[in-house]
């Protein structure tokens, strides 16, 4: 360890290790009889262990030992890792100057005044001459940068073997310790944007579809309502502004239903329609005191029609005054419309009086049927309100309530075809031709799908007292609701005259239809007026009808001033009020 260190300058000096400092960098001395020398300051160049060629440096000195400081700052240069690319430095190194404080003469070897140029302990070496002093040189780890003021290597060969070290470029593979933090946030960006569009398409998907919905739904209601004929300008009541669809155009099933009070006698009548065009279902109210044609031409009324006639003959002189088309008659008696409702499961009716008990023994006793909304009614209820008329009504008060039960009826029957027909064959009741249990059943459950959907309303038909058809009832009821008008009679047919007697006595009615029927014509009551008139009148509505007006002017033996033009009654093309100035004939 204390072997001697020749400093390779005249072979004359010796050093000697004798430490280490702090950084722990060996410190020499110089042997017995040789100046100190201080760490890091001596001219002369220490012993690089790293040197490939000793023997070059100094000149052909002898290689140096042991005492080699690799950390110190001798004159040796060290290895400069960012030297020039070009490889050894072969140039000359330009002269280091002299370090403070030292000199040649300190080493007292004859050198003084000799200078020397500084070595590249990895470039080649200089040629020409020994090696000069460096006064001092700062050391540096091999992997360190060199000194900022260290000189480029000049000119020289470059080395193709030059070897690289993996710490010299250690900052390229430097770990980072916030990458999986920034990954990290990167991708939580990335799913809280795509969450964000995922939300955004999705509503943009439920808005098309409501707004598809939506639109579907305002063309099938459109489509319905035109369907059904509810569209303005479309139904039956806006004919008159240029209704596509006028009411003589429009598709309806019509039956005539005749309620017979087994009991306390007497009939009602009342015509179901099916509106099919319009989806609306009518019950039309006829009066009793109606005025019909019969078979042979005589006047006749609804009841005694009802009564005599027989449904065939009633049917056909109805269509002739109403104008309609009725399919079939349903003849129903009292008990049959008892059962009727108490099958389909006791009706609510909105009664207008309190209906006595007609089977009570004792006077006073509690009413069978209660004033009020929403009675419920069973099936002998129900017949008791459809039959009663309290003293002092009108015949159509009666008829109303009767209006009221079938309406209770319908909505309680079945929708379904099928099932009313089987309540209908339930009931055992004997139809006229050419209606059927099946036909009665389908048209029922048409009738009561309307009712329980509110399409379904009752009207009753305006009669006159002597029992013609007024202006009201050609406009509100027999155009809108049955779509009908009066048929005019064959052109041979005979004319039809209306007779009502306004002369006070009543046998002259009898008197006036032998004379009408007697000249050819067809007569119909027209009934009594409540007073008298002086003088007779005879009226036609068409002008064709005038020389008719004529001809029943003369037959009646009435003068030809009686005849003028007006209204008549919608069965009749000639009107005739008889007066006190008519003269029957014996």
């Amino acid at each position: 360890m204390n072997e001697g260190y020749d400093a390779g300058y005249g072979g004359g000096d010796q050093y000697e290790l004798v430490g280490y400092d702090e950084y722990g960098r060996p410190v020499y001395r110089q042997a017995q009889g040789q100046a100190p020398v201080q760490a890091h300051s001596g001219g002369q160049q220490p012993y690089d262990p790293y040197d490939p060629y000793p023997q070059q440096h100094g000149g052909g000195q002898a290689q140096q030992g042991y005492g080699y400081d690799p950390y110190a700052t001798g004159g040796q240069q060290p290895y400069d890792a960012h030297a020039s690319q070009a490889g050894w430095d072969t140039g000359q190194q330009p002269p280091a100057p002299a370090h403070e404080g030292h000199s040649d003469a300190q080493y007292g070897d004859g050198r003084a005044g000799q200078q020397y140029d500084p070595y590249d302990p990895y470039g080649q070496a200089v040629t020409g001459g020994p090696q000069p002093q460096v006064a001092e040189q700062t050391a540096h780890i091999p992997q360190q940068a060199g000194p900022r003021d260290e000189p480029e290597a000049s000119g020289g060969s470059a080395e193709p073997d030059r070897e690289y070290r993996t710490e010299q470029f250690a900052f390229v593979e430097e770990p980072t310790d916030d990458s999986e933090d920034v990954i990290d946030w990167m991708k939580f960006t990335e799913n809280r944007t795509e969450r964000r569009e995922e939300a955004r398409r999705r509503a943009r998907a439920r808005v098309v579809a409501l707004v598809v919905v939506l639109a579907l739904v305002a063309v099938g209601g459109v489509g319905y309502l035109w369907y059904a004929g509810k569209l303005p300008g479309m139904s039956a009541s806006n004919d008159k502004t240029g209704g596509t669809t006028t009411a003589g155009a429009q598709k309806r099933d019509v039956i005539a239903v005749h309620l017979h009070d087994t009991d306390g006698g007497g009939t009602s009548t009342a015509l179901l329609v099916d509106n099919t065009t319009t989806k609306q279902g009518t019950a039309v109210l006829l009066p009793n005191t109606l005025a019909l044609t019969a078979d042979d031409g005589t006047a006749t009324t609804l009841a005694k029609s009802v009564d005599e006639a027989g449904p065939d003959a009633t049917r056909t002189a109805l269509d002739t005054v109403l104008g309609t088309d009725i399919e079939g008659t349903w003849r129903l008696d009292t008990p049959y419309l008892q059962i009727l409702v108490d099958l389909v499961g006791n009706i609510e009716v909105d009664t207008d009086t309190d209906v006595p008990d007609p089977d009570a023994d004792e006077k006073g006793a509690a009413p069978l049927v209660r004033k009020g909304e929403a009675q419920t009614l069973s099936g002998k209820m129900a017949v008791a309100y459809a039959t009663y008329r309290g003293s002092g009504e009108e015949a159509d008060a009666q008829l109303q309530r009767f209006g009221q039960v079938m309406q209770g009826v319908l909505r309680k029957l079945s929708s379904d075809p099928q099932a009313a027909t089987t309540t209908v064959q339930t009931l055992g009741l004997i139809l006229d031709p050419p209606l059927t249990e099946k036909d009665l059943g389908s048209f029922l459950a048409g009738l009561s799908d309307l009712a329980k959907g509110g399409d379904f309303r009752t009207a009753l038909l305006p009669v006159q007292d002597d029992g013609r058809l007024s202006a009201e009832a050609g406009d509100s009821v027999v155009k809108d609701v049955l779509g009908g008008t009066a048929k005019s009679p064959d052109k041979d047919a005979a004319v039809s005259v209306s007779v009502r007697n306004a002369t006070g006595d009543g046998e002259r009615t009898a008197k006036a239809r032998v004379t009408l029927l007697n000249g050819g014509f067809t007569f119909l009551e027209g009934g009594t007026a409540s007073g008298t008139q002086a003088t007779s009148e005879v009226v036609y509505a068409e002008a064709a009808d005038k020389e008719n007006a004529v001809q029943v002017a003369k037959t009646l033996g009435l003068s030809a001033e009686a005849v003028e033009q007006g209204k008549v009654s919608a069965n009749a093309r000639v009107s005739v009020v008889l007066g006190q100035d008519y003269e029957p004939s014996s």
